[in-house]
């Protein structure tokens, strides 16, 4: 899989900008603040249907403008495609597959397959729950279109229901649905559990042995899955775990009307990451929780070659300059294949990748050097 040209038009910072990309490495240098992370967030935007620095989409349009637009011309499953996005600056994004408007976005999620490592993914091991759940489902996302759906109207269900319990104190009558929106919950639910539990078992055969090599087989990586204290076996039945889950809502009723909030679901499930059976959120060094979150990150794109026979793009925005010298070898070492989009302010640091084309970018221009 690998882009081959890449359109932008009132998009962040540029006005209009059109690149046409190596099927390798292309590597986008220059000073910060200039444009070089717009790039990778504009094809993330296609990929993910998510700006990863902002959830709002109109802030992707530059100022002055009514709406921004990028665009991808990729190869992908041995035929040409495109993916386009419209964002205007008020209402809804718009998303476009071979020029055909799709209606959901999880129909747009993952025909466009990339990995994404920033330096905000360094912390990933010490930041809250929400921050692994949201790299879970953005990986799971773009392999699984029926997880992309399940998410989808698990994230419509629990909003409904936040209302609910919220407004009841000044409508009581809304609570005569509240059962409704925790059954359904609770059988998406369970699909949702059941997909994790399953991906974190294959990614993480995967990254214990990226780790080993990387920490030079030291310190094993292990790893936790939280999910409903409820749910005992996560990999059995959706309808099982979906029931599991019931009971517990049904159990914490009147816990979630009197907090107004959501106590039960997998929407407060937790990843947690063991180095040498201890937590590496509470006790690892900076070292070792930068290892853990590299080797998480290999692991996700060698994830998506097992399931697709193609290696998705990989995004990396700036992360050299946050890794040593022999984190960086190892990164640069497993790019020889499939195509790569990095911004870098030290293009010396690159030295040592072969072929592929440089970029230089300033005040939202796009030169190749």
């Amino acid at each position: 899989m690998n882009i081959q040209t890449l359109y932008l038009r009132d998009f962040r910072n540029y006005e209009t900008a059109q690149l046409a990309l190596s099927p390798g490495v292309n590597v986008f240098c220059g000073e910060n603040a200039q444009g070089k992370t717009n790039i990778l967030e504009a094809v993330g935007l296609l990929s993910t249907t998510r700006l990863f620095r902002s959830g709002q989409k109109r802030d992707a349009v530059r100022f002055g403008a009514q709406q921004a637009e990028v665009r991808a011309a990729f190869f992908a499953e041995k035929r040409d495609r495109t993916v386009r996005a419209v964002i205007p600056q008020a209402g809804r994004a718009q998303f476009f597959v071979n020029e055909v408007k799709q209606k959901r976005l999880s129909d747009v999620t993952g025909v466009l397959r990339t990995v994404l490592f920033c330096p905000e993914d360094l912390l990933l091991i010490r930041e809250g729950a929400a921050a692994r759940r949201r790299f879970m489902d953005i990986a799971l996302c773009q392999l699984r279109p029926n997880y992309a759906r399940y998410l989808s109207e698990y994230g419509k269900l629990h909003e409904n229901k936040l209302r609910i319990l919220k407004d009841a104190e000044e409508k009581p009558s809304l609570l005569d649905t509240l059962d409704d929106f925790s059954f359904r919950m609770s059988a998406i639910g369970g699909h949702i559990v059941r997909y994790r539990a399953y991906y974190l078992r294959a990614l993480m055969e995967k990254a214990q042995g990226i780790h080993a090599s990387l920490s030079g087989k030291n310190e094993q990586l292990s790893y936790c899955y939280h999910t409903v204290s409820a749910v005992p076996d996560p990999f059995a039945s959706a309808k099982e775990i979906g029931m599991q889950i019931w009971k517990h809502m049904c159990a914490h009723r009147a816990a979630e009307i009197a907090s107004r909030s959501c106590l039960s679901g997998p929407h407060k499930d937790d990843l947690e990451l063991l180095i040498g059976g201890r937590s590496a959120k509470s006790f690892g060094s900076q070292g070792q929780v930068r290892t853990c979150a590299l080797s998480l990150k290999l692991a996700e794109r060698d994830m998506f070659y097992d399931s697709t026979k193609e290696y998705p793009i990989l995004l990396l925005d700036d992360v050299l300059s946050e890794l040593d010298a022999k984190r960086q070898d190892f990164v640069l070492n497993r790019i020889e294949n499939g195509q790569v989009l990095i911004t870098c302010c030290e293009p010396e640091k690159l030295a040592q990748v072969q072929g592929g084309r440089m970029f230089l970018v300033s005040q939202g221009t796009v030169q190749r050097v």
